[in-house]
């Protein structure tokens, strides 16, 4: 079979099966959340606000807020495609675009999306990585709709860790998860150049110590 034709059934798949994959694992998972009072919070002063997660760990999250008629950024490549097909099933909305294709629409989506009350989500490590470093677009965002950013995380006890460059993890059936939020950070408004890019690297770095917690979790 040619690489074109396993594309396309691969494609098919993801998009007719890859929701009913995300329930069935979120179903046979035991999952224990943390600091769920971070998002309660800022729903309850009607502050917006953007979930962020690094690309690996997207799956569990995926299966907790399903039905919040959340909006995450999607790629506009084809994997984008069929996640973007996929999470529909699962009552999210989408803004397509990334930082290699469609970007500025999708900036302007999504500050629409946070200035209308609507709440985001942001993969800064996405679509094609490097891993773990955090695009600043998603300070952009953050900054021009004066929105919090909340990192997520997510660990399991017995998992499938895959070998590509995002280390994407699956949890085994019956397995325990733990989803874990970071505390929510404001980017101010006015910020110098290299204000900004100390407080990405900030923000990058409790995001990949929120992920270390979440697997030290299980330890």
């Amino acid at each position: 079979m040619d690489r074109k034709k396993k594309k396309k059934i691969l494609f098919f798949l993801g998009t007719r099966l890859g929701w009913l994959l995300i329930i069935l694992i979120g179903k046979l998972s035991v999952i224990k959340i943390l600091g769920r009072h971070h998002p309660e919070r800022l729903k309850e002063k009607k502050v917006p606000f953007i979930y962020v997660l690094w690309h690996g760990r997207i799956l569990i999250p995926t299966y907790v807020h399903r039905d919040e008629g959340i909006i995450p950024m999607v790629s506009l490549h084809a994997d984008g495609e069929m996640i973007a097909q996929a999470i529909h099933k699962l009552g999210y909305r989408t803004v397509r675009g990334s930082s290699t294709r469609g970007g500025i629409k999708a900036f302007h989506d999504m500050v629409d999306v946070l200035n209308r009350g609507g709440i985001g989500v942001m993969i800064p490590d996405g679509p094609t990585g490097p891993r773990h470093f955090l695009k600043p677009g998603t300070l952009y965002i953050a900054q021009q709709a004066g929105a919090h950013l909340l990192p997520v995380s997510f660990a399991a006890k017995r998992k499938i860790q895959f070998n590509s460059w995002d280390k994407f993890v699956v949890p085994l059936p019956c397995s325990k998860s733990v989803v874990m939020y970071g505390n929510p950070i404001k980017i101010p408004k006015k910020l110098s150049q290299e204000q900004l890019e100390q407080l990405r690297k900030k923000f990058e770095e409790e995001m990949i110590q929120l992920e270390k917690k979440a697997d030290e979790y299980f330890q």
